[in-house]
């Protein structure tokens, strides 16, 4: 009887993250690094506390909807989050073209469940951006 290898640890290690994805080490197209991935997500939360404190009565529940509804509002229309936006990240599919409506739902939805976006593979893509078949690179 054959024992079978998973089908990942036939994959080599890569270099840098983004290089499995075809993308460049640095510069335009690469893999947003955690500190802006980070710094973005900081500053759609903060903006979506302040919204919520003018007109909900700083309520948790409005902030995360507000997020949420960010996150899903302008991914497809201006390339990501205004807080993606503002430190230089987009929001690509990996298949190219228009990354639609269902990426952002996806996206949207998992973010605000939090676990699914700090758990990260070896490119640095969150487990929302795998399962949307999304990649949050730096912008051209």
């Amino acid at each position: 009887m054959q024992e079978r290898t998973p089908a990942h640890a036939a994959l080599p290690p890569s270099e840098y993250p983004g290089e499995r994805l075809g993308l460049p080490e640095t510069g335009p197209r690469s893999i947003g690094r955690a500190g802006r991935r980070i710094a973005a997500l900081a500053i759609d939360y903060a903006c979506a506390a302040v919204l919520a404190f003018a007109f909900f009565d700083y309520d948790a529940t409005a902030i995360l909807m507000i997020f949420a509804a960010v996150q899903f509002l302008f991914v497809p229309t201006i390339g990501g989050s205004p807080g993606h936006r503002i430190l230089g990240l987009r929001v690509v599919a990996l298949r190219g073209g228009w990354v639609g409506i269902w990426r952002p739902l996806v996206r949207a939805v998992l973010v605000t469940l939090v676990i699914p976006a700090v758990i990260w593979d070896s490119d640095q893509r969150g487990f929302h951006d795998k399962l949307a078949g999304t990649a949050l690179i730096r912008n051209p």
